[in-house]
């Protein structure tokens, strides 16, 4: 219960910060700089803009992987291992898909041009990239004890 408890603060959270931040850039903020810019960009595909050709399907597909990610996470157990990161990894997708059906498109903000034109990106791409390095970390440098008989 406690772990739960901890992935559904979380993914509130995530969710909750994330959408008040690109309430921001929608009603107008913007800051310009010398390697970043903050301002208001739609991606109606999903990194670096692939699978726009998807069009209105891709919001569909997005969200039947994330009810997919939540169903094995849970059917697993992972949830008491993994809630916290988790919580952030649904937290970022589930306010990238509420942006496709509410906006059209992911609303995205801060655009690195520092050299080289990179990606434009938002607080729950960060929630996401975290959460994937986290879960990744802790399967690889801090394995699960078998349990032995």
């Amino acid at each position: 219960m406690r772990a739960f408890a901890v992935f559904f603060l979380v993914l509130l959270g995530t969710f909750i910060v994330d959408q008040n931040i690109k309430a921001l850039f929608i009603e107008g903020y913007y800051r310009p700089g010398a390697c970043i810019d903050l301002e208001l960009h739609y991606n109606k595909g999903v990194a670096f803009s692939m699978l726009s050709f998807l069009g209105p399907y891709l919001k569909w597909i997005q969200s039947l992987l994330v009810v997919a990610i939540l169903f094995f996470v849970f059917k697993e157990g992972y949830i008491k291992r993994y809630a916290f990161p988790v919580g952030l990894l649904v937290g970022g997708a589930l306010g990238n898909v509420y942006d496709r059906f509410v906006h059209g498109g992911v609303v995205d903000y801060v655009a690195w041009h520092c050299g080289f034109n990179f990606a434009v990106f938002n607080f729950a791409d960060v929630a996401i990239d975290l959460a994937v390095v986290w879960i990744l970390v802790m399967i690889y440098f801090f394995p699960q004890k078998s349990e032995s008989k």
